[in-house]
């Protein structure tokens, strides 16, 4: 009996320290299993963000071709793209497609999203129709369905035929090519109306209702409550907006090829063409950190300038 309960002892003892003393395995695991489960995102942001972004601005200090390898280094590459009257034709282009887009595409969506934020039957049909654009209006598809509606012989000059008017050559004329590009991004107004509907729905009531009794306008409630209510979705969508349009690539990539003349060649375009058709790696390495410059420049006035503007409901701010 003795020799049983002292085995039956034991192994409760031998059982006890097991649980006691993890091995240094399940020590490392307990202490360190957060970290592993973000490993492979981490190691994805190492390999193919943050180390192509420093990767690049070290690249733009060379003469890098892309078989040839670096021959040389230098500023060579900056002084280039400040003294290249192309690449600043570009870089006005580009600039001149944020400012058109931008506003345009802000205004439409906060039309829409006032609109639709009234109670009115089929309400949710009219918002998922309006939305539908953001979502297809950056893949390929739809930019070459764009192309086949404005070219010459497209269903846009069709209908100006039918009403006895001359087609227009919105694609291969420089005055219209752009614009017709433009008429792309501002087209994709959804998630920006989507912010600006939520946002008009956390306006509060009363404040509608005291303008209401005073006698103001539906006018004047817009610009007087809504608007001030509303600025810190429209400097949230302005400042998103901006970096996306400096960004744009596909519209006069597939629609254009940057063309007639270079009037849609879009910095971002251009930087495709110097890196994967001249296998300028180097110079397309500097354009492309001149090109976050100025986004990173522009996206600071607008967080300089939000205090003038931007109402957050915190008279700390």
């Amino acid at each position: 009996m003795d020799n049983n309960t002292t085995a039956v002892s034991g192994t409760a003892a031998d059982t006890g320290s097991a649980h006691t003393k993890p091995s240094a395995l399940q020590v490392f695991w307990k202490r360190n299993y957060g970290a592993m489960f973000i490993l492979l995102w981490m190691i994805g942001f190492l390999v193919f963000r943050l180390y192509p972004f420093f990767s690049s601005l070290v690249y733009s200090f060379s003469d890098f071709d892309l078989f040839k390898g670096i021959s040389k280094w230098g500023l060579d590459n900056y002084r280039e793209i400040f003294s290249d009257a192309k690449i600043m034709k570009s870089l006005g282009i580009t600039f001149k497609y944020a400012f058109i887009t931008v506003p345009l595409k802000l205004a439409f969506a906060l039309f829409i999203a006032y609109i639709l934020n009234y109670k009115i039957k089929g309400v949710n049909l009219f918002r998922t129709a309006y939305y539908i654009p953001s979502i297809l209006g950056g893949s390929v598809a739809i930019a070459v369905l764009w192309k086949a509606l404005f070219r010459d012989e497209g269903l846009i000059n069709g209908i100006i035929r039918f009403f006895g008017g001359d087609g227009i050559n919105w694609l291969s004329d420089p005055k219209y090519a752009l614009f017709i590009i433009s008429l792309l991004r501002v087209w994709q107004f959804g998630s920006a109306m989507v912010l600006f509907l939520a946002a008009l729905k956390g306006v509060p009531a009363d404040l509608y209702e005291a303008a209401t009794i005073d006698g103001a306008s539906k006018l004047r409630q817009f610009w007087s409550i809504t608007v001030p209510m509303i600025t810190p979705i429209i400097f949230y969508n302005l400042v998103t907006q901006l970096c996306q349009a400096f960004q744009e690539f596909n519209g006069p990539f597939i629609i254009t090829q940057g063309g007639p003349r270079n009037a849609t060649t879009l910095f971002s375009l251009l930087i495709y063409n110097r890196a994967f058709k001249s296998y300028e790696m180097g110079m397309a390495s500097a354009m492309a950190w001149v090109l976050f410059i100025i986004v990173m420049v522009l996206s600071l006035i607008a967080f300089m300038s939000q205090k003038y503007w931007v109402y957050y409901g915190d008279e700390s701010r």
